[in-house]
């Protein structure tokens, strides 16, 4: 694994991200108009961050007073993370190792994520992950910003 040639690298914004379960229902994570944006830098650096544009503000203009509603739908309607990454070109995967993450759960793990390139659009695809008590594979197809 390494980071030289890795195609992914610059910064690239959301086009779509779908989520398919084990018996092929297609769901929207964060909306079918969700946004979000991905980083790679040339150092093995990995930031991303994906949100549903129709969170709405806490009623308290204190990020510390939201109410336990506010609180779940600002949470579920957003998924950010940190660290480093590593690819092989061979089995088209690249690994995330999450420094940070808005999930808790995340830290410290690895986020395995298969890509593929076309033009100016990236696509990748999750490992099987469990979500709202079903496990989903997801897909997100980038385009490259810069």
């Amino acid at each position: 694994m390494s980071t030289k040639n890795y195609p992914g690298i610059g910064l690239w914004k959301l086009v779509s991200y779908e989520a398919r379960d084990e018996d092929g229902v297609i769901t929207f994570p964060i909306g079918e108009d969700g946004i979000g944006q991905i980083a790679y830098d040339d150092k093995r650096n990995v930031s991303t961050q994906v949100a549903n544009i129709h969170r709405h503000p806490f009623a308290a203009k204190d990020r510390l007073k939201g109410t336990p509603a506010e609180i779940k739908m600002a949470l579920e309607g957003y998924t950010a993370y940190f660290g480093t990454y590593e690819f092989d070109m061979s089995t088209k995967t690249v690994i995330h190792h999450v420094k940070c993450s808005l999930f808790p759960n995340w830290i410290g793990t690895d986020q395995v994520r298969y890509f593929e390139f076309a033009g100016n659009r990236m696509t990748l695809r999750t490992a099987p992950m469990h979500i709202g008590g079903k496990d989903v594979i997801g897909t997100l197809v980038w385009e490259k910003i810069n």
